[in-house]
């Protein structure tokens, strides 16, 4: 599987995936704004997940994303894989999250031109609308040890790897939200 594209909190996700396998277990999960899907890659192929879908809103990495996954189809087992390009402005999006069990994204605020669309602006609002819609949310902080750790490198001693790190906007934040 091809890594080339991802950003670091990609790797992050792909890393709590792993780590927390058991919770993807049976079930139907979407990756938004994927990009290259490094995250979903990780969930179909190690973590028995009945379905993963792998979108994103640009067509050109959706049909590169479907390219790799029928390049690496033998390392999914019984997960069906599928990619899909899906734009969050479109009316017609509304039904997409009732068919999965588990939503998972990174980075989808990073282009405030889609800010409004994913979430009505920024994390604050984006929780508000969830709570205004009957989700319940939770927002931890220092949710894995291996994360945490890496987080707190980007801060300090491991600036040379990553030197744009900044705590307001690289924070890794695990928000789960639930009905």
């Amino acid at each position: 599987m091809s890594s080339a594209g991802n950003w670091p909190s990609e790797d992050v996700l792909a890393l709590y995936c792993l780590s927390h396998e058991d919770i993807f277990r049976s079930k139907k999960v979407i990756e938004l704004g994927s990009g290259y899907g490094l995250a979903g890659f990780v969930i179909a192929a190690a973590t028995e997940a009945t379905e993963v879908v792998i979108s994103d809103g640009n067509s050109q990495v959706v049909d590169y994303t479907q390219r790799n996954i029928e390049a690496n189809s033998g390392a999914f087992e019984d997960t069906v894989v599928k990619s899909m390009t899906l734009d969050w402005n479109q009316e017609d999006t509304s039904n997409v999250a009732d068919t999965f069990d588990i939503t998972i994204a990174i980075d989808c605020t990073f282009f405030k031109d889609f800010h409004r669309d994913l979430a009505r602006y920024s994390l604050d609002l984006f929780l508000e609308v969830a709570k205004e819609n009957g989700l319940h949310f939770s927002v931890m902080e220092n949710y894995d040890k291996e994360v945490w750790k890496r987080h707190e490198g980007f801060l300090n001693e491991d600036r040379d790897s990553w030197p744009s790190y900044e705590k307001g906007h690289n924070y890794p934040l695990l928000i789960r939200i639930t009905l």
